[in-house]
This record gives structure tokens, C-alpha cells and sequence, in this order.
């Protein structure tokens, strides 16, 4: 094969052979575009949820590809192309930075299709998700530090292309130890968050759409980067914290075993309230509500003031958002129950009076009539 692609060379003028070779790959970069543009609107009617590792290939690597062979089938057929010698250095030069660049590229979205099917692999819309928001998470910064890893690696490979790059770092090695302290401690601070990140990442104090009580706010971990943590508040604000805060101060977790949750509500009523048909209509009143997991559901008197008695309702929930939803359900309802049922049961204060008292203030108050 290669001795008939010389044998073609030789007997055609050599600007007439490079425009061959240049057309051709130009043709089969053309028929990749229209295969994939054809294998787009295929898999774009249907449904995300309907996953192929296929659609994924083609949606990730559609883009980097048409660049990509191109560039590698010019770098294939470069010994066959008629060039001068002044000019082949200079266009092989950039013709491998291109390739780089376009590698690069590819290799980031290869690491996409990857995300894709541990996705799929581990259903993140299920109930209880504790393991694959494990795996989220430290999917997530894996990807973020593989991708800035490819790029410095690409930008070397860049810079060593060229001669003046390579005759500078020799001379800069002897430089390296210095100039590695001076950056360490000048980046003290980024080194820090990047050493904090590997550590959440793997030890995993928070996940991915954990519940976290931060700073007085309640709101779910909507992202992870390499420097801070986007806590989505539960009115949609957004809460940034640096990275480090989560090595370095306390906070609560309440989805960091499971999302299982105990509610409680708290009533403050007279000390006649019926504290048994009061149990009875908090069984009725979860029985009824789908909130309910049935694990807990108690009513204790838990504390007796001057004026009221403390009663404590303990109910439990699948997660964090069902729970406040059944602790806003059952108090009401146990409000309404009293207040139609059992009026006297609600808070009231006291005053006794004493007749004879009365009288006896009265009698010192009547003026004297014989004045």
C-alpha cells in the first residue's frame, strides 16, 4: 500500500498530490459529521431516562471527533505529503499541538461518558440513595482534578514542542527547589483546599444532596468543588463555604447514616387536657398520613409548669422534608381536635376569688353616714 501511494505521488505534481491527500481528508471528516449528525437526531427523541452507552459516546464525543480524526489521518499521511523542507518543521509543530489540544479534548469527554453510565449504574432518584451519593461525590471531584491534571499535562507537552521552552527549563531545573518553597507557601491556602477536597471526597463527612444544619441555615449540598460548598437553603438561597470549613468547625449532618428522621411536636395545654384520647387521635392522624414510616409514634408528657402541661409528640419520617411536613400536619390537626372537642383543655390562666375577702374590703370602704 505504501509503495503505490509513492508510486501516485511520483507521477503527479507535487501541488496537485498535496491538494489529493488534503480533499481526502476533508471527505472522510465530512462523512464522519454527517454519520453523527444522523445518529444525533436518532437517540435526541428519546427519553434521558432511556440510557445507551452508544447515545452517550456519540453525544460526548460527537464534537472533539470531527476535529480529532481529521487532524490524526493528516498526521498519518504527513510522510506522504510534498513539502519543502523549509516549511515541514513548522507545520509539524503545529500540527502536533493541534493533535494535543484535540486529544486533550477527547479525553475530557471520555471521562463524561464514564459519569454517564456510574449514573446509570447508581440511581440517584432513589428514596434511600445513601450509596450512591457516596459515589457521586467523589465521582464529582475525581472528574474536576482529572480534567485539570489533562490540561497541565497538554500545556506541557505544548511548551516542550518548542526548543526555546525546552533550552529554559534545563536552565530553570537548578531554580526548582527555591522556586518550589516560594510556591508552597504562596499557595499554602489553594493547597489546603485541594488537600480538603481529597479528604471530603473520600471520608465523606458531606455527600452530595446531604441534609446540613450550617450556620444556623438548613439546606441540602448542591455541589462540591475543589475550593468551596454550594448548600442549597431550603427558601432557594445559596450558602458558599470554603471547602475547609467542613475539616475545621462543627456541623450537623442529618443524612449522614441514613435519611430517616424523628420529628417532634410540642403542646402547651391545661392540666385537664385528656392526654389518652389525645394518644388515640395522634394514631389516627398518622395512620392517615402517607408522611408517616411507621416506625415511631408516641405522646409523653414531658414537662409540668406553673400554668400548662408540656406535651411532647415523637413521630418519624422516610427523609428530612417529610418529617417537617408530618410535624406541621400533626400539630395543626392536634390543635383543631382540642379546640373543637376539648376547649377546656387549652391554655388558661387562673384567678380565685374569695367572697369574704371581698366583703370585709367592702364594709372597711363604706363611708360613715353619720358624718
Amino acid at each position: 500500500m505504501e509503495k503505490r501511494i509513492n508510486d501516485w505521488s511520483e507521477n503527479m505534481p507535487a501541488w496537485l498530490w498535496n491538494i489529493v491527500l488534503i480533499t481526502f481528508i476533508l471527505f472522510v471528516g465530512f462523512i464522519f459529521k454527517i454519520i453523527v449528525t444522523l445518529l444525533l437526531k436518532r437517540y435526541r427523541g428519546r427519553k434521558p431516562a432511556d440510557y445507551s452507552l452508544f447515545r452517550s459516546i456519540i453525544v460526548h464525543l460527537s464534537r472533539p471527533l470531527n476535529h480529532f480524526i481529521p487532524l490524526l489521518i493528516l498526521n498519518v499521511l504527513w510522510p506522504f505529503l510534498a513539502i519543502k523542507e523549509v516549511y515541514e518543521g513548522r507545520f509539524k509543530l503545529w500540527l502536533g499541538i493541534f493533535l494535543i489540544i484535540s486529544f486533550a479534548s477527547v479525553l475530557m469527554q471520555s471521562i463524561n461518558i464514564l459519569e454517564d453510565y456510574i449514573y446509570y449504574r447508581y440511581d440517584f432518584n432513589k428514596e434511600n440513595n445513601l450509596k450512591e451519593r457516596k459515589i457521586r461525590t467523589q465521582l464529582q471531584y475525581i472528574r474536576r482534578v482529572a480534567n485539570i491534571l489533562i490540561i497541565l499535562i497538554s500545556l506541557s507537552l505544548i511548551l516542550l514542542s518548542f526548543d526555546n521552552v525546552r533550552k529554559l527549563g534545563a536552565g530553570l531545573l537548578t531554580g526548582v527547589g527555591i522556586g518550589g518553597i516560594i510556591i508552597g507557601f504562596a499557595a499554602q491556602k489553594s493547597l489546603g483546599n485541594l488537600l480538603a477536597g481529597f479528604q471530603i471526597a473520600f471520608t465523606q463527612p458531606i455527600r452530595i444532596d446531604d441534609v446540613l444544619v450550617v450556620e444556623g441555615e438548613w439546606g441540602r449540598v448542591e455541589d462540591i468543588t475543589l475550593t468551596y460548598v454550594v448548600l442549597n437553603i431550603w427558601d432557594q438561597r445559596r450558602l458558599i463555604l470554603p471547602i475547609t470549613y467542613f475539616i475545621e468547625k462543627p456541623f450537623q449532618n442529618w443524612t449522614r447514616s441514613t435519611a430517616e428522621l424523628l420529628g417532634t411536636i410540642f403542646l402547651y395545654v391545661d392540666y385537664l387536657v385528656p392526654t389518652e384520647a389525645l394518644r388515640t387521635e395522634l394514631t389516627r392522624l398518622l395512620n392517615a398520613s402517607p408522611l408517616w414510616d411507621k416506625r415511631v409514634g408516641i405522646l409523653q408528657v414531658t414537662d409540668a409548669r406553673e400554668n400548662t402541661l408540656e406535651l411532647r409528640a415523637l413521630v418519624s419520617a422516610r427523609n428530612s422534608s417529610m418529617a417537617f411536613d408530618l410535624r406541621c400536619y400533626i400539630r395543626e390537626n392536634l390543635i383543631k381536635f382540642l379546640a373543637e372537642n376539648y376547649p377546656g383543655s387549652l391554655p388558661k390562666t387562673r384567678y380565685e376569688l374569695n367572697n369574704d375577702h371581698l366583703a370585709q374590703k367592702r364594709m372597711s370602704q363604706k363611708p360613715d353616714l353619720a358624718d
